[in-house]
């Protein structure tokens, strides 16, 4: 069966709560990195703004941060990113009684028919996540050329000999647009690939090497004085693994550092809000979303992704968020925090991404 996007149907301006609407207000930033009083948060739904009489959407967006207009065009901040004397949007309200509109029902998205009494409504290790397989299998397939598929990842790959090789064939065959990690999923990876180990345990036996816990110490201190990730590769002719497809294949990763990181890695990113910036950059035009066995990344990736995406040609299309992990509590947690459009499937990772992988035919 092949696999079609559900349609974006637009709001009806020419009904009477949008023709008798009042226009946005306005209001200055009173300094950098301050919002207006009654500043208007965005949410993760499509939101348009009436300006002038006119409803414009703004065709980019991230939750929690501010619509700031300019020159016909609504541009959304962070807090942190504003500047004295720029114009936010303001008002709490969403259903047009301030001239704003937040759009939850754009794609038709039905509501299950349910009992008010029935087992397992919610995703657990006991929901049956066949259907989701297939229609990550067929998404997949259609993004890999008609979108960009970024993944979110947590250090349990890199542990495993046979998920490192089921990634890698899924960057070898296109499925992967970008990566966003911590310095440990690439310490990690580049230890397998350097000395076979993952923090000294051999990533096939699990077999504990003598000595191994200065393993990851000694890969770190290496890359480091090669000084660069690629250098590594090519001086000690690394020839497998995640970063080694990512290099090779010359796919973007970003590598957010945080205050228990050793070493760490030259690309790793020290300060938290530029690697915010990088990680949002490769946000901006993703499509679909998968994040495996990362609690503080996933939520980071699900609060700085919108349910949707204007594409190049002004269509306006879903994005397809998924959160893997085998702790239900994560899962859900992502729910819990705003990203109502997540979808979690609870499984060990390196599991998923093997299946993942057969499933694909790799």
């Amino acid at each position: 069966m092949s696999f079609s996007l559900r349609p974006f149907t637009a709001p009806d301006f020419d009904q009477e709560q949008f023709r008798n609407a009042p226009n946005a207000v306005l209001e200055p930033c009173p300094k950098d990195g301050v919002a207006p009083m009654n500043y208007h948060a965005m949410s993760i739904f499509p939101e348009y703004f009436k300006v002038d009489g006119q409803w414009i959407m703004a065709k980019e967006s991230r939750m929690d941060c501010v619509p700031v207009y300019e020159d016909g065009v609504i541009y959304v901040k962070e807090f942190r990113l504003l500047k004295a004397g720029e114009l936010v949007f303001t008002g709490r309200t969403e259903n047009c009684e301030d001239g704003i509109y937040v759009y939850p029902d754009g794609f038709r998205e039905s509501a299950a028919q349910r009992d008010v009494f029935a087992f397992r409504q919610n995703r657990s290790r006991e929901t049956a996540f066949s259907k989701d397989y297939d229609e990550i299998y067929d998404l997949l397939r259609h993004d890999r050329d008609h979108g960009k598929i970024v993944w979110v990842m947590g250090p349990a790959f890199a542990f495993d000999y046979d998920a490192r090789n089921a990634f890698a064939k899924l960057v070898e065959n296109g499925y992967v647009h970008a990566v966003l990690a911590g310095n440990a999923l690439a310490t990690h990876d580049l230890e397998g690939a350097y000395l076979n180990t993952a923090l000294g345990q051999n990533i096939y036996t699990t077999v504990n090497q003598p000595n191994g816990h200065y393993n990851h110490l000694d890969l770190l201190n290496r890359v480091r004085y090669h000084g660069s990730v690629a250098k590594f590769i090519e001086e000690e002719h690394i020839d497998n693994g995640i970063i080694y497809s990512l290099e090779k294949h010359h796919i973007p990763y970003v590598l957010g550092g945080s205050i228990r990181d050793d070493g760490p890695l030259p690309p790793v990113f020290a300060n938290v809000y530029d690697a915010q910036d990088a990680m949002r950059n490769q946000v901006r035009d993703a499509t679909t979303v998968i994040c495996m066995a990362t609690m503080l990344h996933t939520i980071a990736t699900g609060n700085m992704t919108p349910s949707f995406r204007v594409m190049p040609d002004g269509t306006v299309r879903q994005i397809y968020f998924y959160c893997v992990d085998i702790a239900e509590f994560v899962v859900n947690k992502l729910a819990d925090r705003g990203s109502l459009s997540a979808r979690g499937i609870v499984t060990n990772v390196q599991d998923f991404v093997v299946n993942l992988s057969k499933g694909l035919g790799l």
